[in-house]
């Protein structure tokens, strides 16, 4: 199994999207079982999703209805595990929020999250769900269309996998 980290969001949730399509025999199967059968096996494919981008990719259902909803598993309510140690983002806190009103719209609102303990956090609050930034991680609690992608994609190259050179762009 090649295992290559990856500094592209949207090249990993087209990953786990063909992933997810290539069995969906599979998951139907596991779906006519029962829905803790099927968040499971769900769960087991974006994990190798993930290690095929060294990273520890996870699928949530805030809503339980939604295990049920086919054609929505790979486009929201996605996790991202880079590194669970990292306290500290590696640019400032204020340029990834500005970057987030850029590349989101002006419609959302950015705050401080999780300041405690010495850690790092941002929330993004959108219309249509929130956007949670650690240092070592990012869950996506709202649908993956292409603007979150966008953001995402600046959060892998500036924020988890920075160049050593990295300047703010």
């Amino acid at each position: 199994m090649k295992t290559s980290k990856t500094n592209s969001f949207s090249e990993l949730i087209k990953d786990l999207q063909t992933n997810l399509h290539d069995n969906l025999d599979l998951i139907s199967s596991f779906a006519s079982k029962s829905p803790s059968s099927l968040f499971k096996k769900l769960n087991e494919l974006a994990l190798l999703t993930g290690s095929r981008h060294g990273v520890r990719l996870q699928m949530h259902f805030p809503d339980p209805q939604k295990i049920q909803d086919v054609e929505s598993f790979g486009t929201e309510n996605i996790g991202i595990v880079v590194d669970s140690l990292r306290k500290k983002f590696p640019v400032p806190r204020e340029d990834i929020k500005r970057k987030a009103f850029e590349l989101l719209g002006a419609d959302i609102r950015a705050q401080d999250a999780y300041m405690y303990e010495g850690k790092e956090g941002i929330r993004i609050i959108k219309e249509n769900g929130t956007i949670e930034i650690l240092p070592g991680s990012i869950l996506m609690w709202c649908k993956l269309d292409e603007r979150v992608k966008d953001f995402g994609d600046w959060l892998m190259q500036h924020v988890y996998y920075p160049p050593a050179d990295d300047i703010f762009s």
